[in-house]
């Protein structure tokens, strides 16, 4: 289908691309497809969910390339001296922050504690409360939404600022994007709204009652953002010929470091980001309802898709080669 019949295919649609909202993509170093729907405009930003964990890796990195965070294999209690940890509990001084960018960090109790870390006043430390158990490290995957909470109270350690200051400075202004701003907010209420709320958001990023940027969701992009992102990961760390991030982390953060099962599609994680093929050169972040940063180092070419709550949808890699590629 022609750019024409594509955009009536998403307005149309009563499936899985009736959520989408601005689709963008680079192919080349050129901005070669830029389209929106229900009302949304180029410049207008969403709730990007998950997504928010890739550009977690990515400061990560530039905290580690400025020498802020020694390696990552250092430890996480390294960072937080002052925190109390619970009676009899060991486990917590091992986990390193590989573990965290792998999602392989041990967490107590069998689901996330949402309630409780979302009505603290400081959301890192009420995660750390549920770091470690008596399992100890086992290097399993576990998804965990929460504990990447944990990242975003390191990098402000590690720097001395604000995480969305830093983000701001070392990765969104040297990319020629928006600086984002605190959302402000954190009652319950409010938190219902920004996932469900289908209008355009500000460049913003939520943040806890301290001031802490959320680190596994949260932050509000457009999908020229997005693709923008994925332009960097393509130029390996470089941006207009200027290194914002290193080759060296950059190779790291894209290697499987692990095989996931069913339920992540039999892809492979790295940090923080996918490997949807073992075969092929392709890369993603992926959010819920099918936001995603999708990369090709074959085509050189990256995507940015955002799309309102829309529950089941995973990933849109196959749609994104199926419908979009074609286009370019």
């Amino acid at each position: 289908m022609n750019r024409e019949q594509f955009h009536e295919f998403i307005a149309d649609s009563t499936d899985n691309e009736s959520n989408i909202c601005q689709i963008y993509a680079i192919k080349d170093g050129k901005a070669t497809y830029d389209d929106c729907w229900h009302g949304f405009k180029t410049e207008d930003a969403m709730n990007v969910n998950s997504v928010t964990k890739g550009i977690m890796a990515l400061l990560a990195g530039i905290a580690l390339d400025k020498g802020c965070i020694k390696d990552v294999d250092q430890k996480v209690m390294d960072f937080f001296p002052d925190y109390t940890v619970k009676r009899g509990e060991k486990t917590i001084y091992d986990v390193t922050i590989r573990h965290l960018l792998t999602m392989t960090a041990p967490y107590k109790g069998k689901s996330e504690p949402w309630k409780k870390v979302c009505t603290s006043q400081d959301f890192t430390l009420a995660i750390l409360d549920n770091l470690g158990g008596r399992g100890g490290i086992t290097g399993e995957f576990r998804y965990a939404t929460l504990g990447i909470q944990i990242l975003a109270g390191i990098i402000e350690r590690a720097t001395g600022e604000k995480c969305i200051d830093f983000a701001n400075r070392e990765l969104f202004s040297p990319l020629g994007l928006p600086c984002r701003i605190p959302h402000g907010d954190s009652s319950k209420e409010d938190q219902f709204d920004f996932f469900m709320n289908k209008n355009p958001r500000k460049y913003e990023w939520y943040t806890d009652p301290k001031g802490c940027v959320t680190a596994g969701w949260g932050l509000c992009m457009s999908a020229k953002d997005m693709a923008v992102i994925g332009e960097l990961v393509l130029e390996n760390g470089s941006f207009n010929g200027k290194r914002i991030i290193s080759e060296e982390y950059l190779k790291d953060m894209l290697t499987p470091h692990l095989k996931l099962g069913e339920r992540m599609g039999y892809m492979s994680y790295g940090y923080l980001w996918y490997k949807p093929y073992d075969d092929r050169e392709v890369y993603a972040a992926i959010g819920d309802s099918g936001n995603i940063i999708y990369v090709s180092k074959e085509d050189n070419v990256s995507v940015g898709i955002t799309g309102t709550f829309k529950p089941r949808i995973f990933d849109r890699v196959e749609f994104i080669e199926k419908k979009v590629l074609p286009l370019l």
